[in-house]
């Protein structure tokens, strides 16, 4: 019932900014929480970032607190992460995801769009 796909993605150089889109399909989009994670070569799927269906209540890794920001427009059907002072170990797939709950852990989202590529060189 919820179709994602992110977008925004590409290749930069340590220290620039990226934003993130992930547009969202579905009447009920409104009343879902979001979330971003990501996952880098060999290592699991990580949180990054997530937002209350509202937009009210947000969650950061630590690794992120200071430097992404996610936010979400429900009349246009999309979330989006602002990440600033790219690092090299931020390169990885981003994903976006929808649970009926903010969780951050991956099992706990029920929609995943196909992820989008972001590689920070050093």
């Amino acid at each position: 019932q919820v179709q994602l796909v992110e977008s925004g993605g590409g290749l930069v150089q340590a220290g620039v900014s990226l934003r993130l889109s992930c547009a969202a399909s579905g009447r009920t989009f409104s009343t879902y929480a979001m979330g971003w994670f990501r996952q880098a070569p060999g290592k699991e799927r990580e949180f990054v970032a997530a937002i209350s269906w509202g937009g009210g209540s947000t969650a950061y890794a630590d690794s992120v607190k200071d430097r992404f920001a996610i936010s979400r427009d429900n009349a246009k059907n999309t979330v989006y992460l602002q990440m600033n002072n790219l690092k090299p170990e931020d390169t990885a797939v981003y994903y976006c995801a929808a649970t009926k709950v903010m969780m951050v852990a991956v099992a706990e989202y029920d929609y995943w769009g196909q992820g989008t590529q972001v590689t920070v060189s050093s």
